[in-house]
């Protein structure tokens, strides 16, 4: 598989449920995590890949077969391949605000957004900056 392909799968087994705005948001996660390499990758296919960072890819996920059969007959799976490629060419604008991280907030709160800066909320995302203290949500 193709960088493009791994983040076009990712935003399509994270948030298809979303729109497009919602698998933009989240490869705008990986974008911003590119920006700033560290524990969770330094380039598409490790941010996208990293262990327990999307769930989608995750073994006992049951999203994961379907990410690993989808293709670009589907047309959320084609829009999110498009942004990808955008992505992958540095074109893709951010509106997370520079979020690195985000989690469903119908769910229980995860201990790592309690004390990180919270940027907003696309659908069911709430997405926050790591390291950057305040305005916690």
């Amino acid at each position: 598989m193709s960088a493009i392909d791994i983040a076009a799968r990712t935003a399509w087994g994270e948030a298809r449920g979303e729109g497009l705005h919602g698998m933009q948001a989240v490869l705008n996660v990986v974008g911003n995590r590119i920006a700033q390499p560290g524990w969770w990758g330094h380039d598409i296919v490790s941010v996208c890949t990293a262990r327990s960072q999307f769930s989608c890819w995750n073994q006992t996920d049951p999203n994961r077969v379907a990410l690993l059969r989808v293709t670009l007959v589907d047309a959320q799976f084609q829009q999110a391949f498009d942004l990808a490629d955008q992505l992958s060419r540095q074109m893709l604008p951010d509106i997370t605000g520079g979020a690195d991280h985000y989690y469903d907030w119908r769910s229980t709160k995860p201990s790592w957004a309690k004390n990180n800066f919270y940027t907003k909320t696309l659908g069911h995302h709430a997405f926050y900056r790591i390291g950057l203290k305040g305005n916690s949500q």
